[in-house]
């Protein structure tokens, strides 16, 4: 089960991808990690799904990574006499506490969070930015605004503020009692919808500790002004294209997906760029030459992972969404002008540390020599994460000592995660490398493996050796 690719692939599943024989196929078609999105579907779901994932891992023998996505706050207005109004460019239109059926003139807003962080100037994006408010005056209960963009408004509709942070913490009732039978469930990601800044992050760590990697979403043009320390306080993080798109203009998402691309590669975490990158296979078997080019465009900025969401989870065309984007990163990583621009004009200094000089020297060495793998042996997953970091030129053969550490390592780029048995010496690890190389189809006999070594062995973060080997 070996990918002849380095970044990785995220598939949500939902109603069209819920059956063993469905998940087995998305996973053979290149699906690395599975998404259990829980803004939808039930508990009892998202177990199905999980122990029918579990089952696909035992029977291929390789681990598949599973993250559960919170849905977060969703702040929605409140309902209309007669169901809808409509709002002209220039109106003012009153929001408040007050309840009610709304008007033409008015509605009810039922976060009193939102009023709390409101001041004159602040937008309202409403029904995902199709209409648009500027707060002209307010107070902790009601506010009058001047309609920017006008349009068709109706019941219960979704409201975001552009230019304050809400009081509000990501972790609703809903998502701690989610995130509580996420963690029993044994799922490898979390992922924290409504990050607006590091305390955000925070707050979830104190609660999973390490049992679980953080993904933060950043999809709040907030969580961006404070990438770096969120970046710090993650373990993953994922460009929420979408959200992004409705509190920003549009034509400012693509530069901040690079930047958050090159943050993370910076920290050496796992970035995953999502949000409608395949969206027109929802309805049909093929996707637009600018979607083709999107995703293209993702993988060349370095990104570990793409993920798909409604395409695999709610569409006709699950399984050819995932083998088209299979096919489009595997085209897009044999351009011949994708490693210059990856690795040399995007490749961050290694930090000043034994582990990142092991890993300079493994990337080196890949460039010089015929190298068939890099292999790592990991217990805690940074050494394999540091490798991923540098981007060499050979696969990276990922030797974890648990099932837990493999499992979370199928997001990050180049590395091909296999759970081994705990190792005495160097000298063992060497000869297990190249028999575990071998038997993966990286590497054949006379072939040459470059391997990162720590001793004492098994001890984390003691990656203090590189070794040339001939297998």
């Amino acid at each position: 089960m070996r990918r002849h690719r380095n970044a990785k692939i995220v598939a949500t599943l939902g109603p069209a991808s819920s059956t063993p024989e469905m998940i087995r196929s998305l996973f053979e078609a290149g699906a690395d990690v599975f998404r259990l999105n829980f803004s939808h579907g039930t508990h009892e779901d998202h177990r199905k799904r999980y122990d029918i994932i579990r089952a696909v891992e035992k029977a291929t023998g390789r681990p598949i990574g599973v993250l559960a996505d919170l849905q977060g706050p969703k702040l929605r207005l409140g309902t209309f006499s007669e169901g809808r109004v409509q709002l002209a460019t220039g109106d003012r239109f009153g929001l408040d506490l007050q309840g009610g059926p709304g008007t033409p003139q008015r509605v009810s807003m039922p976060h009193p969070e939102i009023f709390r962080a409101l001041s004159p100037g602040v937008q309202l994006l409403l029904d995902d930015g199709k209409v648009r408010l500027e707060v002209e005056s307010c107070d902790g209960e009601s506010a009058l605004t001047r309609v920017i963009v006008g349009g068709p408004l109706s019941d219960r509709k979704g409201v975001s503020v552009v230019g304050a942070i809400l009081p509000l913490s990501p972790l609703t009732p809903k998502d701690r009692a989610d995130l509580a039978y996420a963690l029993d469930l044994g799922v490898d990601w979390v992922a924290l919808s409504f990050v607006q800044r590091p305390e955000d992050v925070a707050e979830l760590r104190a609660i999973t500790g390490d049992r679980v990697g953080i993904v933060s979403k950043l999809e709040k043009p907030s969580a961006v002004e404070n990438l770096k320390a969120i970046v710090d306080l993650s373990d993953a993080v994922m460009v929420a294209r979408g959200d992004l798109g409705v509190e920003m203009p549009p034509e400012e998402v693509p530069p901040i997906q690079r930047r958050i691309v090159r943050a993370c590669r910076e920290a050496g975490k796992p970035s995953i760029v999502a949000t409608q990158m395949l969206e027109s296979m929802i309805g049909v078997p093929t996707p637009t030459r600018a979607e083709a080019s999107d995703v293209a465009s993702a993988i060349y900025h370095g990104a570990d992972a793409v993920m798909l969401s409604a395409e695999s989870a709610s569409g006709q065309f699950p399984l050819e969404a995932v083998s088209m984007m299979d096919r489009i990163i595997s085209v897009a990583e044999n351009d011949r002008g994708y490693y210059r621009p990856m690795n040399d004009a995007a490749r961050p200094a290694p930090a000043a540390t034994v582990a990142d000089a092991i890993c300079a020297g493994i990337r080196e060495a890949t460039r010089l020599l015929p190298v068939a793998a890099v292999v790592t042996y990991t217990t805690s997953g940074y050494s394999s994460l540091r490798a991923s970091r540098e981007r060499p030129a050979a696969p990276i053969l990922s030797m974890a000592t648990s099932d837990r550490t493999a499992r979370r390592l199928t997001l990050a780029w180049g590395l091909h995660s296999v759970e081994v048995p705990q190792i005495a010496s160097v000298e063992e690890m060497g000869a297990y490398a190249c028999e575990t190389a071998i038997r993966e189809g990286f590497a054949a006999k006379g072939d040459t493996i470059v391997v990162a070594a720590g001793a004492p062995v098994g001890v984390s973060g003691t990656t203090n050796a590189l070794k040339i080997l001939a297998v």
